[in-house]
């Protein structure tokens, strides 16, 4: 019986971790043992990709050409550094050899995104009829907050993003940066060629959906497409187009900014310039950063959350704040007791079993959604305490693990679909 050769390993990281060289890089991505793999549910990829356990934490593993491995792993970095909604990555390892002295593909190693699940895996629950219109949205964020950084993507699709819930929305995250280029600043060419082929990549992938009774026929492939270019469209123009007014309108600078705060956008610099008699005034925004509301919820209270989950909690807080008078105090001393008193015994009432289900702040999201019925239904103000026992009674338990699916695959998912109580509410 042939020994395997000693391996010669080249292992590229930023973060360092033994447990790396415990796993099997001398056999082929996909002969891989089950015993190591986590059975997440995969998109469709052109490589090989396998979930695996490492330290407690799930990665990704990607067999891809050595030059591509390499780039993307330091594509991805760059927009890790810069805050862009994307996977992390954790390195690269070439060098593989399987026992018979073959030469093996080098690899890309990302962190798996916990609460993310492919586009395929969220049409295989029991969603609501507009999911498709959500994840659209979801998905012209992203590409307007990386074209707004110089990012070019290359294959925009649904099936290189993952997608989280945020509220009653979704967050959309970049997953596949091999086509991908950082420039200082893309050209209207280059942008108006990422959302063409976003158009028709949507399109193929929903018509797929639909070939395979994931997705109504009803629904109009086409035409979601297209929407996709009209959203993105409307948010890069409210971000980027100059708007002029006379200096009698010097109020119209605060509304500018507002608008942009309630698209969830902070201005980090403004573009100021008036005409040659000095009557009129343009203002363009030349840096805009995404994550205004989870930004002012992570100075308040340290929860670090979604931006629709931040702006629900946000007017929770408001609420909270109105109803024991205290709009006359300090924000962060009503925000501690909002904090203490009303978040954190919510979520604390989740059971330790079914804390994978979702996650805490969409948890509380839901929570409220779910109060919000109740009181209708009862035509009382039901409190906190007791929605929460009704919703871990009657809704969580049969809502999928979002963190980490384990051992069940899309099919199994779908199936299972009518087992879900009744849709959420608005």
């Amino acid at each position: 019986m042939s020994q395997r050769p000693p391996a010669r390993l080249q292992i590229t990281t930023a973060a360092p971790d033994p447990a790396l060289l415990d796993l099997p890089w001398h056999v082929p991505l996909e002969d891989w043992p089950a015993e190591t793999l986590a059975a997440l549910p995969r998109g469709i990829s052109r490589h090989i990709v396998r979930f695996a356990r490492l330290s407690g934490r799930v990665i990704a593993v990607k067999e891809i050409g050595e030059t591509v491995a390499y780039r993307e792993y330091e594509l991805l970095r760059q927009l890790s550094r810069i805050d862009v909604p994307s996977v992390d990555p954790i390195g690269v390892i070439t060098g593989r050899t399987a026992p018979d002295g073959e030469p093996l593909e080098a690899v890309l190693i990302t962190e798996h995104l916990s609460f993310s699940l492919p586009y395929r895996a969220l049409f295989s629950q029991s969603l609501r009829p507009d999911t498709a219109t959500r994840l659209i949205d979801a998905l012209a964020v992203l590409m307007v907050r990386l074209h707004l950084i110089g990012f070019y993507w290359g294959d925009v699709s649904l099936s290189n993003t993952l997608f989280r819930r945020d509220a009653e929305t979704f967050a959309a995250y970049l997953v596949d940066a091999e086509t991908g280029d950082l420039h200082d600043r893309l050209t209207d060419g280059q942008r108006a060629y990422d959302l063409e082929v976003a158009r028709v990549n949507i399109i193929g992938e929903l018509m797929d959906l639909q070939a395979g009774d994931f997705l109504e026929e009803e629904v109009d492939a086409v035409a979601i497409g297209a929407m996709l270019v009209e959203r993105y469209s409307e948010l890069w123009t409210a971000l980027t187009d100059a708007e002029s007014f006379t200096l009698g309108e010097r109020w119209r600078f605060q509304a500018r900014i507002q608008r942009l705060n309630d698209l969830g956008f902070d201005v980090g610099e403004l573009d100021i310039t008036t005409d040659v008699d000095g009557t009129t005034v343009s203002i363009q925004p030349k840096v805009v950063d995404a994550g205004h509301h989870s930004r002012r919820l992570m100075r308040l209270t340290g929860l670090d959350v979604q931006e629709n989950q931040a702006r629900r909690l946000l007017n929770d807080l408001d609420a909270f704040r109105a109803a024991t008078d205290r709009q006359n105090e300090d924000e962060s001393f009503v925000a501690h007791d909002w904090l203490t008193g009303i978040f954190e015994p919510a979520v604390r009432a989740v059971p330790r079993e079914l804390r994978l289900k979702l996650e805490p702040a969409q948890v509380f999201h839901e929570l409220l959604d779910h109060r919000w019925y109740l009181s209708q239904q009862q035509g009382r103000d039901v409190p906190m305490t007791e929605a929460a026992q009704s919703y871990v009674r009657d809704i969580l338990p049969y809502r999928p693990d979002e963190q980490a699916i384990l051992g069940v695959s899309a099919a199994d998912l779908h199936e299972d679909a009518d087992v879900v109580p009744a849709p959420r509410r608005d």
